[in-house]
Parts: structure tokens; sequence; C-alpha cells
């Protein structure tokens, strides 16, 4: 799709611009019409975990790449957490991805938690509640999770230049994109049971700094979410649905052993579909053409992704995805937050933007589509009724319409809470000022994508255009360098 045919939210003038724009791409969203939209639905609290969330918006585990490289958090980390504090949202999922050991990390500044990391935490987390409490006006706390992960095949620990892969099963496109040879073993399944027990044991640590609940992974390309579609792994935890949801019963039984009373979560991909690249024949020098799905009739049916058609892999299969809603609700899981696809392979899928990260693709449908479907398989999944709260994703996009979807949304029961991922780093404030009634324009994320291609050239994540903190950093002019260097080597 051309850039030129999408549908450029910042020039729309109304909501009811906003909803012809929507129907004409033939989309079905939840829309309050009204400049200014009934927000009640946003404000109403909620239980989670025995404690109350004041509203309805949830702020997505948002990293940072900006840790020591011993797994620290530095000031730029605290002050992102004391932000998320700010943002008066009623549910903190997770913070950021922190790794339960040195090997799980995808990058060499991501946080790990071990006993002696554990203070610095339990520091930045005493930050966020104060500055919850300073934004809101009341002595309350959010609800608040840590997310715990190993990053399987995009392990990358102690240096940017270096992966250090840990793969839980054979990708025959994802292998050779790596350079991995196509007999290159998978983790054995000792390695995973090792791996259990290291996050149970960084669970009981997060349950001592005070965490409300721990959030097991299952996402975006990293070693659970590859896990669950390991239809060709030998052993214990590949091949038929009970092995490969084996890893996550196996994880709720120690965590819940070694932290009694921990509220547990599932952030997962419910659907994916195969990796993409931009078009050869539509790119020019300094511009990706837009996003096409790679060549993989030679992996039909494609046995090697969670929520796809095998048979059609570009389309979505929610079979599974149902009967593992089904599954956190019979292990008592209390919330799942519903993500989809992978930032490495299929950025598209995972975070709908206008404008691509650096060494991605042209939009290869209008992102409002993007949106729409995360809506709806949110909404499919939420109508299961297996028990767990649903947060959903992709709201960001929706920039100054985003009131008026995520009241809807809610009201009519398409979800719990409105998850806010990199609007935040723009604009923390957002979920206050829409539930008093406002909004400030010049805050609103864009989606120009510098959160994004900042660490893909080994500096820290960060709204670099509207930040003024990342803004005027040295990193920004280095970031502009790179972008410069990468469109010309194009």
């Amino acid at each position: 799709m051309s850039s030129e045919g999408l549908v450029r939210l910042p020039i729309l003038h109304s909501v009811a611009e906003f909803a012809s724009a929507a129907a004409a791409l033939g989309l079905d969203l939840p829309l309050d019409a009204a400049d200014a939209p009934d927000v009640s639905a946003l404000a109403e609290p909620i239980f989670v975990y025995g404690r109350q969330a004041a509203n309805r918006f949830c702020i997505h585990p948002m990293e940072g790449w900006d840790g020591t490289p011993d797994g620290r958090p530095t000031e730029l980390t605290a002050r992102r957490w004391e932000r998320f504090g700010r943002s008066g949202a009623g549910l903190i999922w997770g913070g950021e991805a922190v790794a339960v050991r040195h090997g799980g990390r995808a990058n060499p500044h991501q946080l790990v938690l071990r006993t002696d990391t554990a203070p610095d935490l339990e520091a930045i987390l005493q930050r966020l509640l104060k500055a919850y409490q300073e934004a809101t006006g009341s002595d309350g706390r959010p609800v608040v999770g840590l997310q715990l992960t190993h990053s399987g095949r995009y392990c990358r620990p102690s240096a940017w230049d270096r992966p250090e892969p840990c793969i839980a099963a054979n990708h025959p496109i994802l292998d050779a994109r790596m350079g991995l040879p196509s007999d290159t073993a998978p983790v054995s399944d000792g390695w995973i049971r090792s791996l259990i027990e290291d996050t149970a044991r960084a669970a009981a640590l997060a349950h001592r700094i005070g965490f409300d609940f721990v959030d097991l992974k299952h996402c975006h390309g990293y070693f659970g979410h590859e896990l669950l579609g390991a239809l060709h792994r030998p052993g214990g935890y590949g091949g038929c649905w009970e092995n490969r949801t084996r890893y996550l019963r196996e994880l709720v039984q120690a965590v819940r052993s070694s932290a009694p009373g921990l509220g547990l979560a599932v952030r997962f991909s419910a659907f994916d579909t195969v990796p993409f690249m931009p078009d050869p024949y539509r790119s020019e020098p300094g511009k990706p053409g837009p996003g096409i799905p790679v060549p993989h009739c030679h992996c039909v049916p494609y046995e090697y992704g969670f929520g796809v058609d095998r048979d059609a892999p570009t389309d979505i299969d929610l079979s599974e995805p149902v009967r593992f809603m089904e599954l956190l609700g019979q292990l008592g899981v209390g919330a799942a937050n519903i993500t989809g696809g992978s930032p490495y392979y299929n950025p598209h899928i995972q975070r709908p933007a206008l404008y691509p990260p650096s060494d991605g693709y042209a939009p290869p449908e209008d992102p409002l589509i993007g949106v729409a479907r995360h809506m709806h398989v949110t909404r499919a999944l939420k109508a299961v009724g297996a028990g767990p709260l649903v947060v959903g994703t992709a709201y960001t996009y929706l920039q100054d319409f985003l009131p008026n979807v995520a009241a809807a949304a809610v009201a009519q029961g398409w979800t719990d809470f409105v998850g806010l991922g990199r609007m935040v780093l723009s604009y923390p404030g957002m979920p206050l000022d829409v539930l008093e009634g406002r909004l400030d324009r010049k805050r609103i994320c864009r989606t120009f994508s510098d959160c994004t291609t900042a660490p893909r050239n080994g500096l820290p994540s960060g709204c670099y255009p509207l930040d003024e903190n990342y803004k005027r950093s040295p990193e920004a002019r280095l970031l502009a360098e790179r972008k410069s260097s990468a469109r010309s080597s194009r």
C-alpha cells in the first residue's frame, strides 16, 4: 500500500471524520461519536489481585534499554517508572521486561532480577508509587506487576552485536535469517526446567519487593511465545497441545510454590503471521517499500506459529488462543494482556504505526486495520469468559481519537482495560487528562518509531521527537546520524 493512501489521523478535524475514515476502510470499531466522549466507563474502579484499580487504564511494559551492564536500573530507568506512576493509570503491567537470568537478556542493558539487584528494583517501584500519589492526590496505589522474561532466540546479553540465541524450536525462516544452521539444536527439556526454577526464584523476589503480580511472558517471539508454536520440538515441551503448554503449567505451579499469594498474569501474542520484509520492487534509495510476507510456500503447512492458520499462515486462527484463555482460567491466572506478532519479524502486526523503524518496512496496510485486528481479537478472547481480566493493545495509534474508542470499548465490553505503551513515553499524563476531559495534542504520540529505531542502534529507548529529556540529549544526535546513514546505505 502506498503511504499516500493511508488515513492521516492528525489532519482529521472531528470524530465524524474519523468515523467516516474507519467506515471507508470497512472497519467495525466501538466509538463514542461525541466530541466530548463519556469516559465514565474508563473511570470505573475494578478489583485486581485483591486491590482496587482506580480506573481502566493499563500501562504496558515499556523497556528502555537503559540499565547497567550488570542489570540494575539507571536514572533514565527510574525516570520512566516515575512517569508511569504519574500517569495515574490503575494498572501498571510489569514496568518493563526484566530477565530472570543474565543469559536471557534481549540486550546488554536489560534489567535482571537477582538477590543483589532486588533493592534497586524496590527503589524504582517506590518512586513509581510516590509519583502516583502525587499525581492523583490520593493515598492509594495502582496495581503493579513485574514482567519476567527470557528472550529466547533474541538473546544478546553481553553485547549489542553478539547474538546468543536460545531457541525453543527450529523455524526454517527465522533460523535462516539469523544465520543459524538448520540442524541447530533447541534448548533441552532440562534447560527449560532450570529456567522455570529461575523464574520461580525471581517471582519470590518480586513478591518480597512489593509487586502485586508477575507476568509470565508468552509474547513477541520470545521464549514462551516460541514454545507455544513448537509443533516440531521433540520431548516433553513440544508437539502436542499438552506439551506446548506444559511450560506455562509448570511455571504457574513453581511460582505458586515459591511465592504464595502472588498474583499471576500472562501477556501473550494471541495471533501471528509469517515474517515480513520490504517489497524489493517498491523500495527506493533511503525508502523501504511496503511490507510483504517472505516466501513461505516451503513452510506450508505452517507449523511454526501460534494463532495462525497452518494452511494459510497470513491468516489468523483463534482456536488455540481460545484454548489458551480457557487454560489460563483453569490455572487461576488473574489477567491476560492480549497482543500479537513480534517486533523482530512483523512489527506492523504487533505495533501499528505510520512510520516504520529504521530497519523495518512501510505499512503494508492502513495501521487502523491493525488496530481493529487487535481489538476484535481481544473482544473474541474476552467473550470466552474463562476468568482472567483482559487488557487490550494497539490503542496508541488512535491518537486524538483514543478517548472516543477506548471509552466505548470498555463500555461495550470489548475489553476490561485499555493498554497504553508508546503513548506514555511522549504523554505520560494522558490517562488522567482523558479522565478529566482534556487532551494536550502537542504531546500525543504520532508513531514516528524513534523509540524502536534507537534501541535497534544500541541507544536507549525514549520519545526523541517529543520528550525534551531525549530530544536534547547527545543520543538524539547519534540517532539522527545513524538514521541518515541507514537511509543512504539502503
